[in-house]
């Protein structure tokens, strides 16, 4: 075997079934490999979508999306999903081409030539490393690997130059076997059990990090009757039908409050991030922190933790279980939990309030285990608290770097990951039309996806913005296509729902069919209005 088939048998040997690219003069040899492979290659229509793809697949999955991309604009186009899977700690594994080996670096003038391509995506991978020789791959992909099983899962991209993806490939390709956990600090836990018992308001703050761990937080929360709050990337880890669980409204001032009144906060997985909370730069913890994360730069940066526990969530949330099993029985504070949802849930603009009429439609009209992924849209602002979901990995939400265009493309990675799940996707009109062209490889595909479509004509967020700082409206209210036309031409159907039964009748029409579905709504449907 040549290096590029040789890459192919290795993924495979790492369980890979899937792989997100389109291919080019520099990826032949991968594509050899592919050939007689059993992974099966999805096609895109531009890099972008195969980013957002595999990210949507490993959110859904749990397993690392892998792309293949060529040299150069491959690359470069794939650097936004990087960079959005990079902030949400999403574990996604990029291979590209370069170059010919003798060239890298000399400004040659090369087909697709970037001087340092690995230097490119630095920034928003755990790592970035050029290949110099076959040998070196095999040790470059077990440290991907390793990292995505034992560390904070982020994107990893190995470049392979033209050159040695056509060498033979050699001896020494095996698997390589992940690294074991950090083992549970017995004296910790007993630590931030001691602290957790004598709080007397204490509140559980759950992030992406803690999946897997939703059981026994759960049970933490109900031992020590203590408030749940949950980021976007944790929501429903702990059901949002439990009734210590507010949910992801940490945007809702009065929640905000309730926080701030905590005196023990238990993080689990999270970087307690401004894009979940947007109460400024910091959020207002004045209680003791304990933070559990297997980052450990997340012990001691903007919020210092009382107690801080390397490691994975799961056996430490089970630990930390165990250790408060014999904790006398507390007062509900369910009722006090309750006022603070009513609370949450007043002083909403009559947009937000249109947006929740149409959340509860859709709630009513999708299955309890529908996967959502949403792109960067006032609807799925107000979603983020409003749409309740009942288990972990229902709720993607490409919070972190909040990027425009991934919902679709999302969409489609994640009903590949988890055919048997129901999948949708929540767009608005200017996202959508970053990756509308991914329409049509849903529609290639034959994937049954509901595309709720939130047409506010044009860039709402941002219009808005510029009116209240007294700004011209420049750049935010672009001409649409026809939508419905647009679905037909991309071999979709579509559809404009009068209210909500029809609403509903859509989406379980779209949920049967075999391709996708554009399900507009417009802003101004009177059915949405006061």
């Amino acid at each position: 075997m040549n290096t590029g088939e040789a890459i192919i048998r290795l993924l495979e040997g790492y369980g890979v079934n899937t792989v997100f690219g389109i291919p080019g003069v520099h990826t032949l040899e991968l594509y050899r490999g592919l050939g007689n492979s059993s992974i099966r290659h999805i096609q895109p229509r531009n890099e972008m979508g195969a980013g957002f793809m595999a990210d949507g697949y490993a959110r859904a999955a749990g397993r690392p999306g892998v792309c293949l991309v060529i040299t150069g604009p491959g690359l470069t186009n794939m650097t936004t999903p990087m960079g959005q899977a990079y902030s949400d700690s999403v574990p996604m594994l990029v291979i590209s081409s370069s170059p010919p080996s003798e060239t890298l670096g000399k400004g040659w003038g090369m087909l697709h030539e970037i001087t340092d391509q690995a230097a490119v995506t630095a920034p928003i991978t755990a790592f970035s490393a050029t290949a110099t020789a076959p040998g070196d791959i095999p040790d470059l992909i077990a440290r991907a690997f390793a990292g995505f099983a034992s560390k904070r899962p982020r994107p990893v991209h190995i470049t392979v130059p033209l050159d040695i993806l056509a060498m033979d490939a050699g001896d020494g390709w095996a698997v390589g076997q992940p690294a074991a956990p950090p083992p549970v600090d017995a004296t910790a836990i007993g630590a931030a059990a001691a602290l957790l018992v004598d709080a007397e308001s204490p509140l559980l703050y759950v992030g992406s990090g803690a999946r897997g761990a939703g059981g026994d937080l759960e049970a933490i929360a109900e031992i020590l009757q203590a408030t749940v709050v949950t980021t976007n990337g944790g929501k429903g880890i702990v059901s949002d039908a439990h009734p210590l669980n507010l949910g992801t409204t940490m945007t809702r001032p009065a929640v905000q409050q309730l926080i701030g009144a905590a005196d023990v906060v238990l993080a689990v997985g999270t970087e307690i991030g401004q894009t979940d909370h947007f109460a400024g730069t910091k959020l207002d913890l004045s209680g003791k922190l304990i933070r559990i994360d297997i980052d450990p730069q997340k012990l001691d940066d903007l919020y210092e933790a009382e107690i801080g526990i390397v490691s994975d969530a799961r056996p430490i949330a089970a630990a930390l279980r165990a250790a408060l099993a014999e904790t006398p029985p507390r007062a509900s504070r369910e009722a006090s939990i309750g006022e603070a949802r009513d609370a949450a849930f007043t002083d909403l603009s009559s947009r937000e309030r249109q947006h929740l009429r149409l959340l509860g439609a859709l709630r009513g009209a999708v299955p309890d285990d529908t996967i959502v992924y949403t792109d960067m849209t006032q609807l799925a602002y107000t979603a983020s608290w409003g749409f309740p979901v009942f288990g972990e990995r229902q709720w993607l939400y490409p919070a972190g770097f909040c990027t425009l265009g991934p919902a679709l493309p999302g969409a489609i990675g994640a009903k590949l990951a988890v055919p048997d799940r129901p999948v949708m996707a929540l767009a608005g009109d200017g996202g959508f039309m970053f990756t509308v062209q991914e329409l049509v490889t849903g529609a290639e595909l034959e994937l049954p996806i509901p595309i709720i479509l939130w047409n506010n004509s044009g860039y709402q967020q941002i219009r808005g913005d510029m009116q209240r700082k007294g700004i011209a409206t420049i750049g935010v209210n672009g001409r649409n296509p026809d939508f419905m036309g647009l679905a037909a031409a991309m071999h979709c159907h579509g559809v404009r729902p009068a209210d909500g039964a029809e609403l509903a009748k859509a989406v379980a029409n779209a949920f049967n069919s075999d391709r996708p579905t554009i399900i507009e709504v417009l802003e101004s449907s009177p059915w949405l209005l006061d």
